[in-house]
């Protein structure tokens, strides 16, 4: 590095400079310049001929000494330190080095810096050493850069929040298209924070652009949305069939070809490129098989991962051979045959083991699979009235049950769900194995709770069963109170509340004033007695209506639950059996 003064009109800003595009902000130091001039050296690099150079960093100064000029008239050269030519990763280094000591860019900018980086040929370690993070914060930082340019705009610009932007990183580029697609449409639900993690691992619509296969020769059903261009496989399990038939197909055309290795990733897993490194298939290099729960496959040619690349250079070194590349000794036909027995011959010993079948139904709930889609009760309506149930004592026992079982499994508790929690079926598995019979029921209890449809029939013939009584778990609050308007129903409530003769002599009044005589005994204000204990018919089990018109949802499914079940109180409290042979 050589350092020298050069003149003003013989710099440019490099498009490697990470501030390199717009007016950078002055206010801070062009007193400064006014006063002494330049004083840090920019960083720069020769441009085309010996006689100009492009900044890497130090934009800013560079225009505050352009501003000094215009206002005087007179330009002095200014410090610079020259860098080697043409090693623009080393130039981006430098200026995301110096920017980030002076002032902090904003997130994204650095994920976008870090993902040129990237492709300038850095690995994760030397970004690691570089800048100081550990390995795992630098593959943060490149998720978010790999996002699709808009959506880290809208980050950029504090449209969407941290939590959804993160659960963002999971999704393929498809899914991020159509979280935009939603994000455009008005009249459509947009999945934010923790519901966005739902939204992606737990639908089942799957396009027909998805499919690998001839769709003209396909013989399930394909549904047409009439008020779009878009067309859906009506049957899942028919669509994954082909799906999964055509995969195969091109996982042999790959090994004829001469691929070392096709691996097949677990549906939803995704492919961080990071975590790979190229590799040619002369050199061994595995084709890496990357689908999603909505159909999307992506084939990944040439890479190992970073353990394996390691391993061939450390054998290059040492002039061992290395492994040339071979096809397997089974064709796919076989393995499903291998496959296909084992499987049957697995299930067949499972029947003798309930303790072994619970764990494995408890992992299937927490992690889900190929044949399980799990998605948790998302607890959606208004902000009042989820900010009700979130206080509320029930939503409080739950979450503190939870908690204490996330810690149990080892996952963070500030996770907002038991279900979807885990890195694998296996390893879930295996720690459910070292656990005793009751933990196990308790975690699949909370599991059971967190995937309950909130509106279904199966709902109140549970809170029937149970003999469930709201008084002591909910207190009446302004969500409800506020969202009285039918008058026939805020004075049968003012006479169950108040009494029959405080309704009838209030007859003529306003629902405002009602509705504050009704919240003046329940709190015991405004010299009301207080009642204690009162629960609107509409939250009891099993729940009844105010007006003969009725058209509760509750009351209806209740009375469907009652018709198609009959509950045995005394199944309620049974302890379970022992399960024995649980490992």
């Amino acid at each position: 590095m050589e350092l020298k003064h050069i003149d003003i009109a013989k710099l440019a800003v490099s498009a490697v400079n990470m501030r390199g595009k717009g007016k950078a902000d002055l206010s801070n130091i062009l007193p400064s310049v006014r006063a002494r001039g330049v004083l840090v050296p920019l960083i720069v690099r020769v441009n085309g001929s010996p006689d100009t150079y492009e900044i890497v960093a130090g934009k800013r100064r560079y225009q505050a000494a352009l501003a000094v000029a215009e206002e005087s008239g007179e330009a002095d050269p200014l410090p610079c330190a020259v860098i080697e030519a043409g090693d623009d990763a080393a130039a981006l280094e430098a200026s995301l080095i110096e920017n980030i000591a002076r002032l902090d860019p904003d997130e994204m900018t650095q994920c976008e810096t870090f993902t040129r980086l990237m492709r300038e040929g850095r690995s994760v370690e030397e970004l690691s050493l570089t800048f100081g993070l550990t390995a795992l914060q630098v593959k943060r930082t490149l998720a978010l850069g790999n996002l699709l340019p808009r959506i880290r705009n809208l980050y950029r610009s504090g449209k969407i929040d941290t939590v959804t932007v993160r659960h963002l990183t999971l999704a393929s580029k498809s899914q991020q298209r159509d979280w935009l697609a939603l994000l455009d449409d008005e009249s459509a639900y947009v999945p934010t924070g923790s519901a966005l993690k739902a939204w992606l691992f737990g639908g089942v619509t799957i396009p027909i652009k998805a499919a690998l296969f001839d769709v003209e020769s396909y013989d399930g059903g394909i549904v047409s949305d009439l008020f779009g261009e878009e067309r859906y496989f009506a049957d899942v399990a028919a669509f994954w069939q082909a799906q999964n038939a055509a995969i195969e197909a091109r996982v042999e055309e790959y090994r004829d070809a001469g691929w070392r290795d096709v691996i097949l990733l677990p549906q939803g897993e995704p492919f961080h490129g990071w975590e790979y490194e190229r590799c040619p298939k002369r050199k061994g290099g595995k084709v890496y098989v990357v689908t999603s729960p909505r159909g999307d496959v992506t084939f990944h040619e040439g890479y190992l991962t970073s353990k394996e690349a390691r391993k061939l250079e450390r054998q290059g070194e040492s002039g061992e051979a290395t492994n040339k590349p071979s096809r397997p000794e089974v064709t796919s036909s076989q393995q499903d045959y291998i496959d296909l027995h084992r499987h049957a011959a697995v299930r067949a010993a499972m029947i003798g083991h309930p303790g072994l079948c619970l764990r494995v139904a408890v992992a299937h709930m927490i992690a889900g699979s190929p044949l399980w889609t799990i998605r948790t009760e998302p607890q959606r309506a208004a902000d009042a009235i989820a900010e009700s149930v979130e206080n509320s004592p029930s939503e409080a026992q739950f979450d503190a049950e939870r908690r204490r079982l996330l810690a149990v499994l080892g996952f963070d508790p500030d996770t907002p769900t038991i279900t979807g929690g885990s890195d694998g079926l296996t390893s879930l598995y295996a720690k459910l194995c070292t656990l005793d019979d009751a933990i196990v029921m308790a975690i699949l209890s909370v599991a059971m709770g967190e995937t309950l449809d909130a509106r279904s029939d199966l709902g109140d013939a549970l809170g029937m069963q149970l003999g469930i009584d709201m008084a002591p778990v909910w207190q009446a609050d302004d969500a409800l109170l506020d969202g009285l308007r039918d008058r026939e129903v805020i004075d049968a409530m003012l006479a169950e509340v108040a009494g029959k003769d405080i309704a009838e002599a209030n007859t003529k009044e306003t629902g405002k004033t009602k509705r504050q005589i009704i919240r003046d005994c329940l709190t015991g204000s405004n010299g009301r007695a207080k009642v204690e204990g009162w629960v609107p018919r509409w939250l009891r089990f099993p729940p009844g209506s105010y007006t003969q018109r009725g058209g509760v949802g509750s009351v209806s499914r209740t009375a469907s639950a009652a018709e198609a079940m009959t509950l045995s109180t005394d199944a309620v409290d049974a302890k379970p059996a022992p399960l024995s042979q649980a490992a």
